[in-house]
């Protein structure tokens, strides 16, 4: 029986308090549709550092990495190292598109591709399904942790968790997510330095993981116990996922100017690789202190039966940090595409503006809805993640990538990235051999990507409209809609009248 549930219960429910209190006094700063979604696109560099470092350090680097090392040593430390990569490719690489004014990933990449809409319908589609993704991670990760920690039911955790950050979001929007993620980033990255030190301190020092250990598991990297392959296709399947994922785009669309990414993301990224760190040094700890443990369990096993309760209090609002921080900005960047993007592909027009705030919300809920259904016979986050990305993530990354920088690249070939990036994924987690081989799809599924790309996109007439052309399109499909939206307006007045 697990002590002091009531006192872990308290911790949360009061944490969860704190995090409303904030989303009510962000809220009252929302005017509009782009205010709910985008922030007023004014991000500061304070605020982008925080909100993109505790949305790096998720479910998955955190506790995920935690047991992850439980098992396996320094190669808990990849998710770090990959998550890094991802933030400094992804300012190298896409820092600039910040000038377009994009609302969404979807967009941007109809944008590459002669701003056609086959392209963004499929990518908003896409897009929305990894968000959903994401989104069922952090529900996944938050659930199994409280479980384990109060002694709650699995379901019911999994609807604490997903209340958790849904309640903040839907009243206060974008700007309740990144204020409340600058501070859960404060709150979890003090809070896991603090808990390395309380761990390594409790097993003796330092010096007792190599003591202790097997020699495999505190190898560079962890490379002799998962094998160079697989220890390379989890690093890259995490820096794919942030060069991917609609969340990290949301911040470059939302900032107050190009320079401000590119000095956010460098900050962000070096951060994230000093944090990595500390999960692999507490799972290793954990491992040390009881070798029997289920992995999944090591994080939870500190608070609850190692350290005193206080402690465990810390631990709790650590663990929580890090699931709501990333949770919510998955789930308001998902929202976001639903709207913009999703909604004018089976509705064939885009939601009024004056409509967007209610409209919003009520997606957010929905969103919420599906991101629970995914989470239902779930329990790996690490595996989770890894196949997920892999699935939906690896083309989409490729035709970004090929749309961007290579002028001859077509429609039709970045489609085939999309598809054929998934297609090759299945292919490889369908067969036992081969996902033991690569450790995870996202190898073979990033190279099948780019041949069907390539090769598609030569066999295909080249894009005859220009950046220029590709931007103004994408200008007037929105100003349509504003105009559209006011005429519908004065019409209503015209038959009142």
């Amino acid at each position: 029986m697990i002590q002091n549930q009531g006192i872990y219960l308290g911790v949360f429910i009061s944490f969860i308090l704190m995090l409303v209190l904030i989303g009510i006094a962000v809220s009252r700063k929302v005017k509009n549709g782009e205010d709910f979604l985008m922030g007023g696109r004014g991000l500061s560099l304070p605020l982008l550092v925080g909100t993109s470092v505790a949305t790096l350090v998720g479910t998955g680097s955190s506790m995920g990495a935690v047991g992850f090392a439980y098992s396996n040593g320094w190669a808990g430390a990849l998710y770090g190292v990959g998550g890094s990569i991802g933030m400094f490719l992804l300012l190298y690489l896409f820092a600039d598109v910040r000038k377009y004014n994009f609302v969404t990933y979807s967009e941007e990449m109809s944008f590459y591709y002669g701003a056609n809409k086959l392209v963004k319908g499929l990518t908003a589609i896409l897009l929305y399904v990894a968000s959903i993704g994401w989104l069922g991670a952090h529900i996944l990760g938050g659930s199994l942790y409280l479980t384990w920690i109060t002694g709650l039911d699995p379901t019911i955790s999994k609807i604490l968790t997903a209340c958790g950050f849904a309640i903040f979001t839907i009243i206060g929007g974008y700007m309740a997510v990144v204020v409340t993620d600058t501070i859960q980033g404060v709150i979890l990255f003090l809070g896991f330095i603090f808990l390395t030190i309380l761990a390594v301190t409790k097993i003796g020092g330092f010096s007792e993981i190599s003591n202790q250990l097997p020699t495999e598991m505190v190898s560079f990297l962890g490379v002799d116990i998962m094998g160079i392959i697989p220890a390379l296709s989890l690093a890259i399947v995490i820096a794919v996922g942030v060069l991917a994922t609609p969340s990290y785009r949301h911040r470059i669309y939302s900032s107050s100017s190009i320079s401000v990414v590119k000095k956010g993301f460098l900050i962000s990224g070096i951060l994230f690789a000093i944090f990595s760190f500390f999960p692999s040094v507490i799972g290793m700890s954990a491992h040390i202190m009881n070798p029997e443990l289920e992995s999944g369990y090591a994080f939870p096993y500190l608070a609850t039966e190692v350290f005193p309760v206080w402690i465990g209090a810390i631990i709790l609002t650590a663990g929580l940090s890090a699931t709501m921080s990333s949770g919510s900005s998955d789930y308001i960047a998902g929202v976001a595409i639903l709207l913009e993007d999703v909604y004018p592909v089976f509705m064939g027009k885009n939601p009024k503006k004056e409509n967007l705030v209610k409209y919003s919300r009520i997606g957010l809920v929905l969103t919420l809805l599906i991101a629970f259904l995914f989470t239902i016979g779930s329990s790996s986050i690490i595996d989770y993640i890894s196949n997920f990305v892999s699935t939906v993530m690896s083309g989409l990354f490729v035709a970004t990538i090929l749309g961007k920088f290579w002028p001859r690249a077509t429609w039709q070939g970045g489609i085939a990235c999309i598809i054929g990036g998934s297609a090759i994924s299945f292919t490889i987690l369908f067969n036992e051999a081969l996902k033991a081989y690569w450790g995870n799809p996202i190898i073979p599924s990033l190279i099948g990507a780019l041949l069907l790309g390539v090769i598609v996109s030569l066999v295909t007439p080249r894009n005859k409209i220009s950046r220029e052309e590709a931007l103004e399109i994408l200008e007037r499909e929105r100003a349509v809609t504003n105009e559209s939206s006011a005429n519908n307006n004065d019409n209503s007045k015209q038959v009142v009248m």
